[in-house]
């Protein structure tokens, strides 16, 4: 556990993303290893339906997720305070919700993957493949949710170390289940999604154990959880409108697969490589701004805002570095990387040619996610949401549209980086008004005047 109210901004929140940074690597490492082993011994009809299922899943869970995540805030803020009492509320809570929620996305997700399929127009050769690996995979959801819940308790009280662990056990599983079942017993994209049940499974089963053994304030109690009414409300509050946010980006990426998908199974493949590719690019900005999001709430927790700001600019900083670097990787070695999915020249010429476009303005999405990492430290999801919801729906999509319909797929390309810079420029305007930091979830004894220093300490 680590307390973020103390020390050198920039270093804490460094020491405390950097585990977090290697975890989700270790996470996108299952979908990544999934399509390297079927592009190459399935063959990239296979690899586009791994691909095509994957913004399904995302829609399905990011409403879950994004009400867990605000589970994770208040923790945080809790946690600040000193208030073990009710960061163990929290935790129970998340838990009970977490569980309900995995069994009907699992239900809803075999009842409609079919449909959902052919909604964003796939490939009738593709769709079988597309939905075999769809339905497996929503099995293992209780699973899915019950690691990432407690990975998230963990981040919330400042442990981001423990779950890194236990996802590097789950990834060499993975491997292995992933060459057992697919290259051993040629069961194709069944193998793939069997294999990430397994190593779901196996690192959620092992990581409950270890932390009751160890840790008290996360230590799951099944016959002993608590649901606390006001805190899932709050949970709510805080969590829906990121929740909602992700849910509306996910359709966002399912209407800009309906716009792919009548290029062609080589240009759903491309896609499907360079949607690995951009995840793990992503990860910096995403994950620096998860750990400044806890910095942000301990602190204002803690009643000490005068960090904020200082921990901001020291993110903005070390992100906008890793992404400069991440770029020039990418575009100097973007067809060698693709070329560890697939051998198909077409299909690496055209996923490079999205490369080229979208990862030039990594730093982009950086400081946005940046940004966007303060506002949710302090309770604030709904602007976000909004600013989010904006760029996509009114930007990103319409662009995607207007831009392919003479026949050229980097239309649609070029509508993502456009969209990340309206996202950044109204994000950071709201940013500049400090209306967000009025969200607050753990109050101040003297109200007004605690607002007023948190409002000019942190602009």
């Amino acid at each position: 556990m680590a307390d973020l109210t103390v020390g050198n901004e920039g270093k804490l929140i460094l020491k405390f993303a950097l585990p977090m940074l290697l975890g989700n690597v270790f996470q996108q490492l299952y979908g990544v290893v999934n399509s390297i082993i079927v592009g190459n011994y399935v063959g990239k009809t296979a690899l586009a339906a791994v691909g095509a299922s994957m913004p399904i899943i995302f829609l399905l869970i990011s409403l879950i997720i994004g009400v867990g995540m605000g589970s994770t805030i208040i923790v945080a803020q809790y946690y600040g305070a000193k208030d073990n009492k009710n960061v163990r509320k929290t935790i129970d809570t998340m838990y009970i919700y977490l569980f309900f929620a995995s069994i009907i996305i699992t239900v809803l997700g075999i009842v409609f993957s079919e449909s959902i399929l052919r909604l964003t127009q796939l490939p009738e050769d593709i769709i079988p493949q597309a939905k075999t690996y769809l339905n497996i995979y929503l099995l293992g959801m209780i699973f899915f949710f019950g690691f990432n819940g407690t990975s998230a308790a963990l981040r919330g009280i400042g442990d981001s170390k423990t779950p890194l662990y236990f996802l590097i056990i789950a990834n060499i599983t993975n491997i292995c289940f992933d060459l057992i079942l697919i290259r051993g017993f040629n069961l194709g994209v069944e193998g793939a999604a069997i294999a990430t049940i397994i190593s779901q499974a196996g690192a959620f089963f092992t990581m409950i154990i270890y932390v009751n053994k160890n840790n008290e304030v996360v230590k799951l109690h099944i016959r002993k959880l608590q649901f606390d009414k006001a805190i899932f409300k709050k949970s709510m509050k805080i969590g829906i409108p990121t929740g909602a946010q992700q849910t509306f980006v996910s359709i966002g990426m399912v209407v800009l697969n309906r716009f792919v998908n009548p290029f062609g199974t080589d240009t759903i493949a491309a896609y499907s490589v360079v949607g690995r590719i951009d995840s793990f690019a992503a990860l910096p900005a995403m994950n620096f701004a998860a750990a400044l999001s806890s910095f942000v709430g301990q602190n204002l927790g803690a009643k000490k805002p005068h960090r904020v700001k200082k921990g901001f600019i020291a993110t903005l900083i070390m992100t906008s570095i890793i992404s400069i670097f991440v770029s020039i990787i990418v575009l100097f070695f973007g067809r060698h990387i693709m070329n560890a999915f697939t051998s198909d020249l077409n299909v690496i010429d055209i996923g490079y040619k999205y490369l080229v476009i979208v990862c030039s303005f990594y730093i982009i999405f950086t400081a946005m996610f940046s940004v966007g990492g303060v506002m949710r430290g302090a309770g604030d999801t709904l602007i976000p949401m909004l600013i989010t919801l904006l760029a996509l729906w009114f930007i990103r999509i319409p662009l995607a549209y207007f831009l392919s319909r003479n026949g050229d797929v980097t239309g649609i390309w070029w509508s993502i980086p456009i969209g990340w810079a309206v996202g950044l420029v109204l994000s950071y305007t709201y940013y500049r008004t400090g209306r967000w930091k009025r969200k607050v979830i753990v109050k101040y004894e003297h109200a007004d005047e605690e607002i007023a220093i948190v409002e000019s300490e942190t602009t």
